[in-house]
C-alpha cells in the first residue's frame, strides 16, 4: 500500500471508533420473555397436588408430570408454547415457566391454582363421608387454566373408550405432532399441537392409534372455530357449556369435562359417564343409581355439584366392578 493511502486509512480509524460505538448502543427490539417467575401465597389451605390431578390423564401424560421437583404442565398459550413448574414449600408456591407463553402461564398460576374457588358456602353436614373427606382435605381447590380448546381436544378422544385407551392415544398424538416442551422440563413432555395440526393429521393415522372417524372428525371441526372457543374463557361457565355442545360430537359430558378444568366450573357434572352415577350413588346411598338418580342425589349442592364431586373421588369409594372386563383394542397393526 502507497505510503499516501495508508496515510488516509490511518486518518479515518478514529471516525471508524466512533461509528463502531454507535452501533454497539443500538438495542434490538425486546423479545418475548422466556423465563418468568412468581412466588404466590394463597390465602387458605392449598394442596397443589390435588387440585392439579385434573389436568394429569395419566401419569406420564405429555402434558402434566409430577416429579421429586413439583408438578410439571405444558401449555399453548396466546403467546405461544410454554412450561410451567409448579412447586410447594409449606405456605409457599414457587412457579417458574419458560417459553415463548412463561409470562402468560406464570400470570395465571393463582386462577391454576382455584385462588377464586371458593368452598366456603358448602354445606356437606348432612353426609358424615363428604364431612370426613373434607376434613382430611382442606387444600383441595378447583383448577382454571383458562385453555378451552386444549381441554376439549382430550376430552373428545376421551369419548365411549376406557381411560387406558383415550390415554395411550392422547400419547402418541401429542407427541407425533406436538413439539418437545420449552426449558427443563422432565424428558418425554410435550406441548399439544395447536389447531391448524390437528386439522392436518391424516384419517389413518387417526384410526392408528385408536381413536374412530367419529371422534377425529369432531376434533378437526372443533379445530376450524378453536379461536372461538377459547374465547369462551372468559365467559361463565354455564355459557360456554352451551356454546360447546353448539358443536356436533360434544355433549353434556364432554362440556363438563371441559368447563371442569378450563373454567374450574363449581356445578359441572359429566351426566353420561360410564362409571360416575354409580360411584355417587355408592358413596352417598350405599347402592348404584343411574344418572337419573345421581342427579337427584346432588340437587341439594346445586351449584356446588363438581366440589362434591371431587370430595366422592377424594373418598376413594367407587362402584362394585363386576363381570368381565372390556377389552382393549389395539387397532395400530390394522
Amino acid at each position: 500500500m502507497p505510503p499516501e493511502s495508508r496515510s488516509a486509512v490511518l486518518a479515518e480509524l478514529p471516525v471508524l471508533a466512533t461509528v463502531t460505538e454507535a452501533l454497539g448502543d443500538l438495542r434490538l427490539p425486546p423479545q418475548p420473555a422466556m423465563h418468568a417467575s412468581t412466588t404466590y401465597r394463597p390465602r387458605h389451605p392449598l394442596d397443589v397436588l390435588q387440585t392439579l390431578s385434573p389436568l394429569a390423564r395419566g401419569g406420564d401424560g405429555p402434558c402434566f408430570r409430577r416429579t421429586a421437583d413439583g408438578a410439571w404442565l405444558t401449555f399453548r398459550t396466546p403467546e405461544g408454547p410454554a412450561t410451567l413448574l409448579v412447586r410447594q414449600t409449606d405456605g409457599t408456591i414457587e412457579s417458574h415457566a419458560w417459553g415463548p407463553g412463561a409470562e402468560w402461564a406464570i400470570a395465571g398460576v393463582p386462577e391454576l391454582l382455584g385462588a377464586d374457588d371458593d368452598w366456603s358456602e358448602l354445606d356437606v353436614s348432612a353426609s358424615s363421608l363428604l364431612s370426613e373427606v373434607l376434613r382430611r382435605n382442606p387444600g383441595v381447590r378447583l383448577s382454571r387454566n383458562r385453555r378451552v380448546f386444549e381441554m376439549l381436544v382430550p376430552s373428545i378422544i376421551e369419548q365411549k373408550v376406557t381411560c387406558v385407551e383415550a390415554w395411550r392415544s392422547w400419547r402418541l398424538l401429542v407427541r407425533r405432532h406436538g413439539e418437545p416442551a420449552p426449558g427443563p422440563a422432565p424428558d418425554g413432555m410435550w406441548v399439544a399441537p395447536p389447531a391448524e395440526q390437528w386439522r392436518r393429521i391424516p384419517s389413518w393415522e387417526w384410526h392408528a392409534v385408536g381413536v374412530g372417524p367419529q371422534r377425529a372428525q369432531c376434533v378437526v371441526r372443533a379445530s376450524r372455530v378453536a379461536t372461538a372457543i377459547d374465547r369462551t374463557a372468559d365467559e361463565a361457565p354455564a355459557a360456554a357449556s352451551a356454546r360447546l355442545q353448539s358443536l356436533p360430537g360434544v355433549g353434556a359430558w364432554t362440556a363438563a369435562e371441559v368447563t371442569a378444568r378450563s373454567h374450574g366450573d363449581p356445578d359441572a357434572v359429566s351426566v353420561g359417564d360410564f362409571h360416575l352415577a354409580a360411584t355417587v350413588g355408592c358413596a352417598l346411598t350405599g347402592s348404584a343409581v343411574d344418572d337419573d338418580g345421581m342427579l337427584e342425589l346432588l340437587e341439594p349442592w346445586a351449584g356446588q355439584r363438581q366440589r362434591v364431586l371431587r370430595l366422592i373421588a377424594l373418598s376413594g369409594i367407587r362402584k362394585p366392578r363386576r363381570g368381565p372386563r372390556i377389552t382393549i383394542q389395539d387397532h395400530r397393526r390394522h
